[in-house]
């Protein structure tokens, strides 16, 4: 195959990878370690092994992370235990009913009925913690789409330079 049919390929799925970082129809990194993959694995390049393994471990980090950091940042704002694990709960009920942007707000839904359950006559409460929720997954998103540049830069100096 064509050398740069395959670094063409590698690039796209990169720029896809980060764009599903802050689009839910897109599998995010995902993608960007695919055509990491394909460009190390697929062309004669110069890149070190360091970057792919680094890459995956960040990936994985990242997706730990994208379940964790709401649950965190509700404790932070006030949060209890219920509104955590309504977070974890919202989130993969929502990823997996309402695609494509279910988990986003089976999430914040999961926080504020979980902090209801927990305290129902403190509605302030849940509206706090779920700010909180919402803060956190918008780190999370930052830390993936600085993950997802970072490939791309990567790649892209190693196929221009």
């Amino acid at each position: 195959m064509d050398p740069v049919f395959i670094d063409i390929i590698a690039l796209v799925l990169l720029f896809a990878g980060l764009l599903g970082t802050f689009l839910p129809i897109l599998p995010g990194l995902l993608l960007s370690i695919c055509g990491l993959l394909i460009f190390k694995f697929g062309t004669e390049n110069t890149m070190p092994m360091m970057y792919v393994w680094i890459f995956v471990l960040l990936t994985l980090v990242s997706t730990v992370l994208n379940y964790v950091i709401p649950a965190k940042t509700n404790k932070k704002y006030g949060g209890t235990r219920y509104g955590s694990i309504g977070s974890v709960v919202g989130t993969l009920l929502g990823l997996f009913l309402f695609p494509p942007f279910g988990f986003f707000f089976g999430m914040l839904l999961g926080v504020f009925i979980g902090e209801l359950l927990h305290d129902f006559s403190d509605i302030k409460k849940a509206f706090n913690s779920m700010k909180g929720a919402f803060i956190g997954f918008v780190y999370g998103t930052g830390f993936n789409m600085m993950v997802g540049l970072a490939m791309f830069l990567v790649v892209g100096y190693y196929i221009f330079f």
